[in-house]
């Protein structure tokens, strides 16, 4: 079994997040993609960056299949809990229990599964 690590903001210690140290989300350039993946012996840094900007990061064992698909049901999650939330702001952290717990449920389920879903 593949050891995973999460990459996780100074806001939400054990759960990974969207993030933009640079402030606010800015969308991407056009024709600019950013990072998708950053691969080393230890470790693969996967970045999915929606079209209003804001990036989800995730670090994983280079062994481990299926992160693109763990960051598409982050952002689902994203979307379901912090966006539709009236009290989110963009520009602040997300703080709410809803998001949290899905994500943590999704978390516990991808690491029972063994894999995160097709592709890595």
């Amino acid at each position: 079994m593949a050891k995973r690590c999460w990459s996780t903001s100074a806001t939400l210690p054990t759960t990974p997040c969207p993030c933009d140290s640079a402030g606010p989300a800015s969308p991407p350039e056009q024709g600019s993609s950013g990072i998708e993946m950053l691969e080393t012996d230890t470790f693969k840094l996967h970045c999915f960056q929606t079209l209003t900007g804001i990036k989800f990061v995730v670090l994983a064992d280079p062994r481990q299949a299926g992160i693109d698909s763990l960051l598409r049901k982050i952002y689902e999650i994203y979307s379901d809990f912090a966006l539709k939330n009236p009290f989110y702001s963009l520009e602040m952290p997300i703080r709410c229990e809803l998001f949290e717990q899905n994500l943590k449920l999704a978390l516990e389920v991808a690491e029972k599964a063994g894999t995160f879903g097709p592709g890595s």
